[in-house]
């Protein structure tokens, strides 16, 4: 069960779901729309939204997730593979239908918001009670950005949200375990060998991470962010984790609270890397965030 999420949907965190309606479609819908951000990394623009007369459909539910990138989120009960079909279906309407999107994000987010969409990386997330693996290998002959994600219900008041498999649009190649580079102390500017090795450590936590390019940082993911590694530095290598810095020892000069600092990129915890050895003691920092996305 690696990788599976849990999430108190009842008192302190969203709605209480009674036992009865937790199967319905419609209901999970609702939760997920209601907690989008904090379950999938997507700030929540529409539901039910409708592609026109002319193309004839209903998108489930529509977002711009952390990196700016637009996506769909199709829902299906019990084991469908026509939910990628479907979520196919409205991902080509969405990239004929740009300005329309834009105008949307603009409306619901903001000016700012709106110039920061990032069409070369839209997303379908299809989430559903089960998968089969044909599901899981027909994704990889597409050449689209791709999360499966399965559901499960416990008790009352927990919802498990669990990545089954993930794709990009530019990589549909599995991505094997790489062991960390070796790379000697850096004299004056930080050398790419650095920037290498911690991309190789990130990419080897897990067979679903997956990466996005922006102009100021590279963002490793699951269903979200975990780890954003920013371009915009040459005397060393910051990277921004999404992982609580109350849980971890602060040290001066390596990691640091930026909380409520503005900084490219996405997470709380900023890491500073300078050498090898901060490199290796970074490691265990690494792998928090990728647990907590």
């Amino acid at each position: 069960m690696s990788g599976l999420k849990l999430f108190n949907v009842g008192v302190g965190g969203a709605e209480e779901i009674p036992a009865r309606s937790v199967a319905r479609e419609r209901c999970l819908q609702e939760l997920v729309e209601q907690h989008m951000e904090t379950f999938l990394g997507v700030r929540f623009l529409a539901s039910e939204y409708s592609t026109g007369p002319r193309h004839g459909g209903r998108i489930d539910s529509l977002g711009l997730d952390e990196n700016g990138a637009p996506v769909i989120i199709e829902y299906k009960r019990g084991q469908d593979a026509g939910v990628i079909n479907q979520g196919l279906f409205y991902l080509s309407w969405l990239i004929d239908h740009k300005a329309e999107f834009q105008h949307l994000v603009r409306e619901r987010l903001g000016v700012a918001a709106a110039a920061q969409v990032l069409w070369n990386d839209p997303r379908l997330i299809c989430i559903a009670e089960d998968f089969t693996r044909y599901d899981a290998h027909a994704i990889g002959e597409i050449q689209r950005t791709i999360d499966l994600v399965r559901y499960r219900y416990f008790g009352n008041d927990l919802l498990a949200l669990e990545p089954v498999a993930s794709v990009t649009g530019w990589d549909r190649q599995p991505r094997p375990r790489r062991a960390v580079a070796r790379v000697g102390q850096p004299s004056g500017g930080v050398t790419e060998e650095l920037r290498s090795a911690v991309d190789e450590v990130l990419v080897s936590l897990g067979d679903d991470v997956t990466q996005v390019d922006r102009k100021q940082y590279r963002a490793y993911r699951r269903l979200r962010n975990f780890a954003c590694v920013s371009r915009m530095h040459r005397q060393h290598v910051l990277i921004y984790l999404n992982a609580d810095p109350g849980k971890v020892d602060l040290i001066p000069g390596f990691t640091r609270d930026v909380t409520n600092i503005g900084h490219h990129g996405t997470g709380p915890l900023e890491v500073r890397l300078r050498t090898e050895k901060d490199l290796e003691r970074a490691v265990p920092l690494f792998r928090l965030g990728y647990a907590s996305a």
